[in-house]
């Protein structure tokens, strides 16, 4: 199994129920790929002074868990994950980063 964690940063501040409606459409999509074993999408938890840091910082994070990098590729394939953010980065743009993994547990 491999972890997928995305660090999503939007360029502009999104209203909290905009928010909660992208991490629900993003958790959703994935799921519905029929390849993820786990979907998890939550908040960033600001700290203060990290506006100071010169860093990307995210506004929220995706893990998703898969079988294996096969999967994980056909899961981004999926027309909903396409059409999620598609979707999205027209309403909010936001850059992504990334990181395959073996569980961290």
């Amino acid at each position: 199994m491999i972890q997928h964690t995305m660090i999503v940063s939007f360029e502009q501040a999104v209203p909290d129920p905009e928010l909660d409606q992208f991490l629900t459409d993003i958790e959703h999509a994935m799921v519905d790929t029929g390849l993820a074993q786990a979907v998890a999408a939550r908040r960033h938890l600001p700290v203060p002074g990290e506006q100071d840091i010169p860093a990307l910082i995210g506004t929220a994070i995706v893990q998703v868990a898969v079988a294996d990098t096969n999967a994980l590729a056909a899961a981004f394939r999926a027309p909903g994950v396409h059409e999620v953010i598609r979707r999205w980065q027209a309403r909010y743009p936001y850059r992504a980063a990334w990181a395959n993994h073996e569980p961290l547990t």
